[in-house]
């Protein structure tokens, strides 16, 4: 009878032990998993700020991945063709898609450079950026909105063409002039 005592009393100490370990793992997965999320929003936060400086500096390209046309479609784009550039004064909206016809810009899209001018920008309860201002060049007359969202450098990007109703969004990230690694075409 000892023995079997013995036996039950080894086993719930078995047990307990084996319940206590797991619960130590689900523990330390867990604080992991908050060690990652922390360390994902504090590297979000950078690049925010980041993206809101370029914004300042009026030293920004946004990279898009994706283009939304007027009627709602859309499609994904080579982030390194696809862009809308401003580097102080001068600006550039850049569109290419990956046709086997080159293009006006050569590399099949088009590729326009203009003066920006009318800059504003305002940051609303959120910490969302808003941005616009206005191109003008031989190949493009536009209004142009930026939306920043707080947490990250991702950002819409609608041009608004003033003579036509052909408005193109452009959604990608907000990247300081430097830092960006875009191919731009022949300018129309």
């Amino acid at each position: 009878m000892k023995k079997f005592i013995a036996l039950v009393v080894l086993v719930f100490v078995g047990a307990s032990t084996m319940l206590y370990a797991q619960d130590d793992r689900k523990a330390q997965r867990e604080a992991d998993r908050a060690r990652a999320r922390a360390a994902e929003q504090a590297e979000n936060m950078v690049l925010y700020q980041q993206a809101v400086q370029a914004l300042n500096n009026k030293q920004f390209v946004l990279e898009a991945n994706q283009v939304i046309f007027r009627n709602g479609q859309s499609c994904f784009v080579t982030s390194n063709t696809n862009f809308v550039m401003v580097n102080g004064s001068k600006g550039t909206v850049q569109i290419a898609f990956n046709t086997p016809n080159p293009g006006p810009n050569g590399i099949g899209g088009i590729t326009v450079d203009g003066t920006v001018s009318d800059m504003t920008m305002n940051t609303d309860k959120r910490g969302n950026v808003n941005c616009s201002y206005s191109i003008q060049g031989i190949g493009i007359s536009a209004q142009v909105f930026i939306s920043l969202t707080n947490g990250g450098n991702n950002a819409q990007v609608q041009v608004n063409p003033n003579f036509n109703s052909n408005t193109m969004t452009l959604s990608g990230n907000l990247l300081p002039l430097d830092q960006s690694d875009v191919f731009k075409g022949r300018t129309w």
